[in-house]
């Protein structure tokens, strides 16, 4: 593909230089394709990590017997799948973990990706055990905490809470 580009950019400047435009890589036209082929180069990456990525979460989902859809869905709704991503509450990863959570399941490095979303998906297993499977509520107490579905029987009403369940709902 990149030689197919690259001889694309060849005969975009013999025929800038034939009519005596500026020609190179600087001019308009090639400096967008250029543009163009290093963002479609970004977006496969990006496009490949994300399916690796999720590839890891099904995994891990499927060993602790939580169904991957579910576990992708909350991964998509906590982080975007950015395993860089950390919350100003101080959630870190693609499961966003909170450093207590992670200690609490035993995550040694919360920044590691294998470990980070292990520990979010035994931790959404945990919530989904906690409510008998109601897998509305393990997204509130996932993303509340056990205590305030506890406290109000259901979905907390707060606005992130309920914003959030409504989210993974979508994206399960």
């Amino acid at each position: 593909m990149t030689n197919s580009i690259n001889s694309v950019f060849q005969r975009i400047g013999t025929i800038e230089h034939r009519f005596g435009l500026k020609t190179g890589k600087g001019s308009d036209f090639s400096s967008q394709l250029s543009m163009a082929q290093e963002q479609a180069e970004k977006n496969l990456q990006q496009t490949t990590d994300a399916n690796k990525m999720i590839g890891v979460i099904q995994d891990a989902a499927r060993q602790h017997g939580v169904d991957p859809c579910l576990a992708v869905a909350v991964a998509k709704a906590e982080s975007g799948l950015s395993a860089t991503a950390i919350s100003p509450a101080g959630a870190v990863g693609v499961m966003q973990l909170m450093p207590e959570t992670a200690a609490a399941m035993g995550v040694k490095n919360i920044y590691d990706l294998r470990q980070n979303i292990d520990g979010g998906v035994r931790y959404l297993r945990q919530m989904l055990d906690a409510f008998g499977g109601d897998t509305e509520k393990a997204m509130a107490a996932y993303n509340a905490g056990p205590d305030a579905v506890i406290r109000y029987g259901n979905v907390p009403p707060y606005k992130e809470t309920q914003d959030y369940v409504a989210r993974v709902k979508t994206l399960y």
